[in-house]
């Protein structure tokens, strides 16, 4: 975002003022970027690029996550036959047998062993995808199991999948909407990604609105600051005015309100460093920093340029301090002499150009 800037430095400054108004309003938007650039169509392009290359990293990511933090149980749990129910009609000895019968958990279905290798093997193969293998390593690794075998239990992957990814998106839905009903929370699952844009929008607003009330409220201090040591003045005149025997304790009480004032100077200061280190991101600090170093240098490369003028200029004898003799009344005589011969030069050619025309 553009930082805002101070209104009594706007007051001051009207130029500024219409400056900041035209760059806020027409040429910049408010994160900083340019409203109208003559390679907006080729940013686009690449932004529209970098979106679809962040989307597949993004899937990548959520499908690598998903794969490490699958649950086999619960494939398992949905695996598992329904236990038996009991008729009604049955006798209390029939009842009795199937109470007797264990009770069938999840643990009972036993998930095949190339599933489990694969749930292992698929999350650091899938993360070293990124990094050129080469053909053949490739070709050997999914030629030999369990590899080999991933076609035969990948609707079964799809399915952990599938649950690990629904179970985290209920997770986020119940943080996001804490006072939906438990129960309805998997419906507002599809408006996540909108939820989310909504409450970085809101943050970014709020942030702003934020700087802006700080502003402000370090503006307003200043101000009552300064009415509050002009009160103060004025009372310590009128006391001064009225108790004039009493000198020396006005005195000292002026000097108590000074150091008051001076104290709450230095908090208004302050409050005023704090808010611009909170309006003023690192960027534009070390900005600002590079641009004061780029004019040190600059007056530094000056200095050294009227040293190197003013000693060539004394090796004419120029600014120098010098006896009678020295280099700089030389060439000044020298000048002299040569200015007096320039006029008895021209004085001899024109009494030639009387004596040719006569």
């Amino acid at each position: 975002m553009l930082p805002p800037v101070d209104d009594t430095i706007l007051q001051n400054n009207p130029d500024f003022a219409s400056l900041y108004a035209k760059l806020t309003t027409s040429i910049l938007n408010p994160d900083g970027s340019s409203k109208s650039l003559p390679a907006a169509k080729e940013q686009g392009l690449v932004t529209e690029a970098l979106n679809e290359y962040r989307l597949k990293a993004a899937k990548q990511h959520l499908l690598i996550d998903a794969l490490r933090n699958a649950d086999p149980q619960a494939l398992a749990a949905k695996q598992a036959p329904p236990p038996p129910s009991v008729s009604r009609r049955a006798g209390p000895q029939s009842r009795q047998q199937q109470s007797q019968q264990p009770p069938t958990t999840t643990s009972a279905v036993d998930l095949p062993p190339a599933l489990l290798d694969l749930l292992r093997l698929l999350p650091p193969l899938l993360e070293a995808s990124a990094v050129d293998v080469p053909p053949e390593e490739a070709a050997l690794l999914l030629s030999h199991p369990p590899l080999s075998d991933l076609p035969n239990h990948l609707a079964q992957l799809a399915t952990l999948v599938s649950t690990t990814l629904h179970r985290a998106a209920v997770h986020l839905a119940r943080a996001a909407n804490p006072s939906i009903n438990p129960s309805y929370v998997h419906r507002s699952v599809p408006s996540l990604p909108t939820h989310a844009s909504a409450l970085a929008s809101s943050a970014t607003a709020r942030g702003a609105d934020l700087s802006r009330a700080r502003l402000a409220a370090v503006t307003q201090l200043a101000s009552l600051l300064r009415q509050q040591a002009d009160v103060l003045a004025q009372l310590l005149r009128a006391l001064e005015a009225k108790h004039g025997a009493v000198a020396r304790s006005l005195e000292l009480r002026a000097a108590e309100s000074s150091l008051t004032a001076q104290r709450q100077q230095a908090e208004a200061d302050a409050a005023l460093w704090l808010a611009r280190r909170h309006v003023y991101t690192p960027e534009a600090a070390r900005a600002l920093a590079n641009y004061a170093s780029h004019l040190r240098d600059a007056k530094a490369r000056l200095a050294e340029a009227v040293n190197a003028l003013q000693a060539e200029l004394g090796a004419y004898g120029v600014g120098a301090a010098h006896d009678a003799n020295s280099k700089e009344k030389v060439l000044r005589e020298m000048a002299r002499v040569y200015r007096d011969m320039g006029k008895q030069v021209d004085e001899v050619r024109q009494d030639l150009e009387r004596l040719g025309r006569a």
